[in-house]
């Protein structure tokens, strides 16, 4: 998961839809990670979850789906996008990324 803050560039996760599609993707047993820039560590129905110190070329070749959720500009969308298998873009950042071939734009 890309990004768990309710908006772009703060550190406010509450109301954030992010952390009911994390719930969803546990309950059916996927392992979720996250990185925010903004967002260390979330609380989330009793529960600490820390997210990434930082964003690796490990980290995102290792991963079946990046899902970007908070459009945050200080964010190297293009990095991502090289080494991603597959990306869900929740808030199309990664429009003027020409090869469009692993990016889904919900």
């Amino acid at each position: 998961m890309l990004g768990v803050a309710y908006k772009q560039d703060i550190d406010d996760y509450r109301e954030s839809p992010a952390l009911k599609v994390i719930e969803i993707l546990e309950r059916q047993g996927a392992e979720v990670i996250y990185y925010d820039p903004w967002v260390a560590e979330y609380r989330y129905k009793g529960r600490a979850v820390q997210g990434l110190k930082e964003l690796t070329k490990e980290t995102l070749e290792s991963s079946d789906l990046v899902m970007v959720t908070a459009a945050h500009s200080n964010v190297d969308y293009g990095f991502v996008q090289q080494y991603a298998k597959a990306i869900f873009d929740t808030k199309n950042v990664m429009k003027a990324i020409k090869n469009r071939d692993n990016i889904e734009v919900l």
